[in-house]
């Protein structure tokens, strides 16, 4: 995150809502000190909570960066989907979907990737699945989810020729105290775009119809074993988080 210019970004987004410092201070529950801090770049004077609020109300989002060691840190974090992609698809694979890794799409202007894309012959279900080491952005998580969902039986029955009946959306966040507490500032929208327990979500995976499931958190074993068959553990906090709603 380059500070400098996040402050600028804030000043130019605040001059085209014709706001003043104080005007922006207000709306975000601020002084217009603080407002006047970000602007000039001094974002380590403070939190990253009340940037975010400040970036919030001008109806944009604020992303942090971590580099290290050049492209290390990259393949170190795409190891970790990949190996969390494999556990997902193994699983389901044992269940009698079929599964596609990382399939592209450009639709209508809507372009992007499925971490996996699954179908059930027995019950003509396309499956979006979007998988997750990090969520850094909650609203864009399920936004990205809602529009893989929506796009899921077009792509199947043109790319692979499934014959589907209905589309269901999926999303796996890798089990971590630092996850569990995003999901948990976050609640309320996951709680709507994701209802279901993973109780019902490993049912449903097995006999798909009706809601579709929205939520899992999964153990992730670093031994290469699945983290999803019936005799691991499935973990999920104590507070609801997920959901299955048939979209399709």
């Amino acid at each position: 995150m380059d500070d400098q210019r996040v402050g600028k970004i804030v000043r130019a987004l605040r001059r085209r809502r014709g706001w003043r410092q104080t005007d922006l201070a207000s709306a975000a529950g601020c002084s217009q000190n603080l407002i006047s801090l970000v602007e000039r770049g001094h974002l380590d004077r403070l939190s990253v909570r009340t940037v975010r609020r400040i970036a919030m109300v001008l109806e944009a989002s604020l992303d942090l960066e971590i580099r290290w060691r050049g492209a290390a840190l990259d393949r170190m974090l795409d190891e970790d989907h990949a190996r969390l992609v494999a556990f997902v698809a193994e699983h389901l694979r044992s269940l009698g979907w079929l599964v596609e890794i990382e399939v592209t799409y450009s639709e209508y202007g809507e372009r992007g990737s499925f971490d996996l894309l699954a179908f059930h012959p027995a019950c003509g279900v396309v499956l979006a699945i979007e998988v997750k080491t990090d969520i850094p952005s909650a609203e864009a998580t399920v936004r990205k989810l809602d529009e893989k969902s929506r796009l899921a039986m077009r792509i199947a029955r043109a790319r692979f020729n499934w014959q589907t009946a209905a589309a269901a959306r999926l999303l796996v966040i890798n089990d971590s105290p630092t996850q569990r507490a995003r999901v948990g500032r976050h609640q309320p929208l996951f709680d709507a775009a994701f209802p279901a327990r993973n109780v019902a979500i490993r049912r449903w995976l097995r006999q798909p119809g009706g809601a579709d499931p929205g939520f899992v958190s999964i153990r992730d074993h670093r031994g290469g074993k699945s983290a999803l068959p019936a005799r691991e553990r499935i973990r999920v906090p104590k507070t609801p988080f997920s959901n299955p709603g048939v979209a399709g």
